[in-house]
């Protein structure tokens, strides 16, 4: 009673602001709220605190009790009214009528929603917007461009995910997030923006491991020597120190070619005749063997240099020839003097020969660090006596050769340890189109025929394959297997198989430039030891 004593003295006089929280909150059957500061008096917060406390703590009432008390409480009040205190924005009080009790609040959550004419800050991209309403200038001046129309337009579907005309300038709400999975029991939403269906990958996936791997023991760990190369017969031949063999990668079949039975010798290099089953073979001694490989049968030697042949190229039936004291020898071998044409730009090794695809041009890098082209004789199949352009960009060794199978006249070089470059020239104009620094020593180039790219292997210090996009340099795969320099690389006569010849004695072919990756089966990436008789044979 003494509780209820004093609750019932509390005229509307002295009633705090927040009575209906009070009367809730004694009520037990509403959620405490929270005094907003503008319904608090300044001076007097602390009073109205302290009474409130005192009444709760000394008022431990039962449910029956709160009841009985709201009941009597409500008529008192409906009957003399409540002058609520409040505080104006210029300091004033002023008298606010009480609306009586509120019922309670209902326990389920409702979302709030913004006002749909006031702009929703979280949802406004700003830097949109200003872009969206500072471009209108430039839209009017360039209408009239439909490249540039369709180059905005690109370039919006790939950075926004749609037309930047169809974006607002202001958002009124949070957008629905967009469903990625039709299976509304499992929904995946993605936040982001809406993927261009226009859009398209730029590069294919390119395993990274090889399909086979060859083992390949005593092979020449020697920068200068073009030890290995595939013939448009589908045979590869691979020059093992004093030996020869033959690998038909469609049968699996192993043939040793032949052997040099010098004690010294060794085979320096090897090139396939461009139609038919030839294989010129050097040593050495300088000395240059022709051997047909479906007979098994040696059919020419050549004797024209003095010093070890490490580099030839085949254009139709004459075979050039590049020495180490930098000579290089044109051979008819139809004629009986095979010998038609020499020349003698060079100082130091021929390390690199190559013929251009339609014949015109001959390429030759040396150790000298030059770079010379030769056209073809008037009157011959041979190279001319003097180079029409002489190229000294390189700072190191010129090994690799690579001439471009899809656009005439373009040339790919590339330097050794101390220049590490790869260098694009257009030889018709005698300019330097390109160049790219690879950070390694580059061995051997080869250029796809399916693709606008191009592969290189190096050596010191990555020991790596790169594929390379063309024009623009980009790199598109590295292909890491090798545990030493790559010596060598060959393409397949269907154009998509890469050979790489290792110093690590390994031969690894990567399928690269697959023709219908659509068509393509899937098979397993796993690279495992050949089961073939060249690994027991090479051994």
């Amino acid at each position: 009673m003494k509780n209820a004593i004093m609750l019932g003295s509390l005229n509307s006089a002295s009633m705090p602001t927040g009575l209906n929280d009070l009367i809730g909150t004694l009520s037990l059957d509403e959620p405490i709220r929270k005094r907003s500061k503008s319904q608090q008096r300044p001076g007097k917060e602390q009073s109205y605190s302290n009474t409130s406390s005192s009444i709760l703590n000394q008022s431990i009432l039962g449910q029956s009790m709160s009841k009985s008390f709201n009941k009597s409480l409500n008529g008192s009040i409906s009957a003399k009214g409540s002058k609520t205190p409040g505080r104006s924005s210029n300091g004033n009080n002023r008298k606010t009528p009480s609306k009586g009790i509120a019922k309670s609040p209902s326990r389920s959550k409702t979302p709030t929603w913004g006002d749909r004419f006031i702009p929703n800050r979280s949802a406004t991209d700003f830097d949109l917007a200003n872009f969206l309403v500072t471009k209108k200038d430039e839209d009017e001046e360039n209408e009239s461009n439909s490249q540039n129309q369709r180059d905005r337009k690109v370039m919006s579907d790939n950075l926004f995910g749609g037309d930047l005309s169809n974006r607002r300038v202001m958002q009124f709400g949070q957008k629905a997030p967009t469903s990625l999975g039709a299976n509304n029991m499992r929904m995946i939403y993605d936040s982001g923006r809406t993927p261009s269906l226009k859009s398209k990958a730029t590069t294919r996936v390119i395993p990274s491991m090889p399909e086979k791997i060859l083992d390949a023991p005593d092979i020449m760990d020697d920068y200068y020597l073009n030890l290995v190369d595939w013939g448009k017969n589908n045979i590869l031949a691979v020059a093992l120190r004093n030996a020869v063999y033959l690998w038909n990668e469609a049968t699996g079949n192993i043939t040793q070619l032949m052997e040099l039975t010098g004690a010294e010798d060794y085979v320096t290099s090897v090139s396939w005749i461009q139609e038919g089953q030839i294989l010129a073979v050097a040593n050495t001694t300088g000395q240059v063997q022709l051997w047909d490989c479906n007979q098994i049968k040696q059919v020419r030697t050549m004797w024209s240099h003095t010093s070890r042949v490490a580099s030839m190229s085949w254009n139709m039936f004459v075979l050039s020839s590049g020495s180490r004291i930098g000579a290089i020898h044109h051979h008819d071998v139809r004629a009986a003097n095979y010998l038609v044409a020499e020349s003698n730009h060079h100082t130091q090794e021929v390390c690199g020969l190559k013929w251009s695809p339609d014949g015109s041009y001959l390429a030759s890098g040396s150790n000298d660090n030059l770079l010379y082209i030769w056209p073809r004789s008037p009157s011959d199949m041979h190279a001319d006596a003097t180079p029409i352009h002489t190229f000294n960009a390189h700072q190191a060794a010129v090994k690799a050769l690579a001439w471009c199978p899809w656009q005439s006249g373009v040339l790919a070089s590339g330097g050794g340890t101390a220049d590490r470059h790869i260098r694009f020239w257009n030889v018709r104009t005698g300019t330097n189109m390109s160049a790219i620094d690879t950070k390694s020593q580059v061995c051997s180039l080869a250029w796809s025929t399916e693709y606008k790219e191009i592969v290189s292997g190096h050596g010191y210090s990555n020991h790596e394959i790169n594929v390379w996009k063309f024009p623009s340099l980009d790199k598109i795969a590295e292909l890491i297997g090798h545990s030493q320099r790559v010596l060598t690389l060959c393409l397949s006569p269907d154009g998509q198989v890469v050979l790489s010849a290792g110093a690590d004695e390994t031969i690894r072919l990567w399928q690269v430039f697959p023709k219908d990756q659509k068509k393509k089966t899937a098979t397993s990436t796993t690279a495992k030891p050949a089961s073939s008789a060249l690994v027991a044979h090479f051994r």
